[in-house]
């Protein structure tokens, strides 16, 4: 779907896409809902080895930066940040879309998960926003939208979901924290929280195909999500129509979070 908007509400924002993997990324959703508005791209990639798939999707939007970004790797960050403010000298929006866990401590439980599997998950998944957000903030000169992905398994159990059901809450908090700390400088914080999405992320979880069926069962409009969906949902959060929210966690699944 591509939108003809003659006016395009975010024409001229600079939006920086963290996590963008390939074209069933959320993070690339987001990315091409931002384009579609008018918004100017920096994307990440993850290593070499993710490179040639994103450089393409990043040619395709346009994106005025593609900037190799692990966050467990020290400088890259940094890094990512000074060519954001060398290019345009300011930032309105940031996507933070990214997550990890080694699959022993992943698929194994909660109550089997190592400290050192479990810090990993915090530090790439969680933390990792807190130190973005600290970049972010001054080049947000004259407020923005920040914005990291979530997952029902925050709030309620999801018996496959493991260890990150409880960093995935830990990031929710964060959220909530870092739009208190900030909305003096007319920055928003959001967490997202989409419904099952078939993601190069996704496919680690155990048994994840039979969510995706779960999750189409009970939605009450009776489909999934996709990338799109939650791309715009994003994009709505960054434009001025969204200038008083703040600190939500916003629900794209299609209504499954308000069933029992």
């Amino acid at each position: 779907m591509k939108l003809d908007i003659p006016h395009p509400p975010l024409k001229g924002a600079k939006a920086l896409v963290v996590g963008v993997a390939n074209q069933q990324s959320i993070a690339y959703g987001c990315a091409k809902a931002f384009r579609e508005l008018g918004a100017e791209l920096a994307i990440t990639y993850l290593n070499d080895k993710a490179r040639p798939h994103v450089e393409p999707l990043a040619k395709e939007l346009e994106a005025s930066l593609i900037l190799p970004l692990d966050v467990s790797v020290p400088g890259q960050l940094e890094a990512v940040f000074e060519a954001v403010e060398q290019k345009w000298n300011e930032l309105n929006i940031l996507v933070h879309s990214i997550a990890f866990a080694p699959k022993e401590d992943l698929q194994g439980g909660l109550l089997n998960c190592s400290a050192p599997g479990f810090a990993k998950a915090m530090d790439v998944s969680c933390h990792s926003f807190v130190r973005m957000a600290r970049l972010a903030a001054p080049l947000m000169k004259n407020g923005g939208t920040m914005m990291a992905m979530s997952y029902y398994g925050a709030n309620k159990v999801v018996p496959t979901y493991s260890v990150m059901g409880p960093v995935k809450a830990a990031l929710e908090a964060c959220c909530r924290y870092l739009a208190f700390e900030l909305g003096g400088k007319g920055i928003r914080v959001h967490a997202i929280s989409p419904g099952p999405l078939k993601t190069r992320a996704a496919s680690g979880i155990k048994d994840f195909d039979l969510l995706l069926t779960e999750a189409q069962r009970r939605a009450p409009v009776g489909e999934l999500v996709d990338i799109m969906d939650v791309g715009f949902a994003c994009a709505y959060l960054a434009t001025p129509y969204a200038r008083r929210l703040s600190g939500d966690t916003v629900y794209v699944d299609g209504g499954v979070n308000i069933m029992a």
